[in-house]
């Protein structure tokens, strides 16, 4: 099968990008839908993908202290009124257990759209003297929102994420914590997925419910929206006020703690789909890769091409290297393509002419380029040629992020910016009337207020003097 004929299972990028999306993520087996509509089933290859993520976010958290917990799914509807801006922001998506056991439960109970509530009901327990704190927790676990219109990882009805809880004595140590978390998961994206992101604070319209503040992370996909890729709360006492989380500070008096959480989600595996795939398919930075590197035998039954090839893997996998030997029985170039729809950043063919000629092909799916490289040192050279792969995927994706950012100084502009597929800096003059004026007129949301940037005129939307710098775009 040529690889054309190959490619036409999946949708063209430039024509149908939605419908791309969706072939990808189906015909690579990373998911399949659930019976409920809204849910996913993540297949051994896509959850691959995300145990990698899980693994490198969580040393990271561990290096700052975090430590993890494990909260229940069900969540006494009670605790959700304590809080009234939350509960009004998660209300429409909240799923209800109202029966249990064959009888009607005295209270309802939520499935959890998010932590914060039990976790403060706890924390008020845990927590009683300043020498407690900070207390620094994080979870891995499923959250539930039903979704009205969903698509796989980037918005379903359940998802996997991590949600960290913290409490601090004051308000300086949470807001540190808060632009901490978010800085590492900035450092995360940009290093472990190769996705250059714009970090900054959100708007009042923006925030997440219930917060004082909300700084979040924007990914620039192909199709030139954003994606919130992550997100880092600060609520100063709002929480512990709520959930009467207090403790006895030095100077002997009863106080309220601050608190934060931050979150990223599965929805990360849709990022680096739509960061980085291409006509052909996905292409994985070799860091979360599930498979590095594939290794193809050509003429694999003459003798020693699969004794060959499973010695390289061997060698491979004593590097640390994930590698996998393809000798199903089905032509080289079906395996090619597959694993290049796959995404698998490197590929080995080895066959007896290379074997001969103490050489393997090797095939970089990042850029397609195919090379003879000697079987001498080869774990060595395929270690820094996945390095390579890995500094080049961000370096690609890093230009085309700074050349989809452009300038407006009017509504006009926002339009024509978006349009174009591309973020748009304009000044602001921090109003939720201009706010709404562009997503009604543009179809776009202001992402991120940029804070290395000063305002230095008039609001583009309303001419009146800016207070901020914020980028516009449409989103996912």
């Amino acid at each position: 099968m040529d690889n054309k004929q190959f490619v036409t299972q999946i949708a063209d990028i430039e024509q149908n990008f939605a419908q791309w999306y969706t072939d990808v993520v189906l015909k690579t087996e990373l998911v399949d839908y659930g019976p409920v509509k809204g849910t996913m089933v993540i297949r051994p290859y896509g959850y691959a993908i995300w145990e990698n993520i899980q693994k490198d976010m969580d040393s990271r958290f561990k290096q700052v202290g975090v430590k993890n917990a494990y909260f229940p799914l069900l969540i006494p509807m009670s605790y959700f009124s304590k809080e009234a801006e939350h509960v009004e922001g998660f209300a429409p998506e909240v799923a209800v257990v109202t029966h249990a056991g064959g009888a009607k439960l005295e209270e309802p109970l939520a499935i959890r759209p998010t932590s914060e509530t039990i976790i403060g009901t706890m924390y008020s327990k845990w927590i009683q003297s300043y020498r407690d704190l900070p207390v620094l927790i994080n979870q891995w676990c499923n959250v539930m929102r039903w979704e009205k219109t969903t698509r796989p990882f980037l918005r379903t009805s359940e998802f996997l994420w991590q949600e960290g809880h913290t409490v601090h004595a004051s308000e300086e140590e949470a807001m540190e914590e808060t632009i901490k978390m978010l800085n590492l998961y900035r450092e995360f994206a940009e290093e472990t997925l190769a996705i250059p992101v714009l970090t900054g604070r959100k708007t009042e319209k923006e925030k997440f419910a219930g917060a004082k503040a909300t700084f979040g992370m924007e990914a620039m996909m192909l199709d030139g929206k954003s994606l919130q890729a992550g997100t880092s709360h600060y609520f100063g006492q709002n929480f512990a006020e709520a959930f009467n989380i207090k403790f006895l500070g030095k100077n002997g008096a009863l106080q309220y703690g601050y608190t934060t959480s931050w979150g990223t989600s599965t929805r990360l595996i849709g990022a680096v789909i739509m960061a980085h795939g291409d006509a052909r398919g996905l292409v994985l930075p070799p860091r979360i890769a599930p498979i590095q590197v594939v290794i193809v035998p050509v003429a694999a039954h003459k003798g020693g091409v699969i004794e060959k090839a499973n010695e390289i893997k061997d060698a491979l996998v004593a590097k640390g290297i994930r590698a996998f030997v393809d000798e199903r029985d089905m032509s080289p170039g079906w395996k090619f393509n597959e694993w290049e729809m796959k995404g698998v950043p490197v590929r080995v063919e080895i066959g007896p002419r290379d074997i001969e000629n103490n050489v393997a092909m090797v095939a970089r799916r990042d850029n397609l380029e195919k090379v003879p490289l000697s079987l001498d040192g080869f774990a060595d050279t395929i270690t820094a040629l996945l390095d390579t792969v890995q500094k080049a995927m961000f370096e690609k994706s890093k230009k085309n992020r700074d050349a989809r950012i452009v300038e407006a100084d009017s509504l006009e502009g926002i339009l024509q910016g978006v349009d174009n597929k591309n973020f748009v800096r304009a000044n602001w003059c921090g109003c939720r009337e201009c706010e709404d004026k562009v997503k009604e007129y543009a179809q776009a949301t202001a992402r991120v207020i940029d804070e290395n940037a000063t305002a230095d005129g008039v609001c583009a939307i309303c001419g009146k003097p800016a207070k901020h710098k914020v980028f516009f775009a449409r989103a996912y």
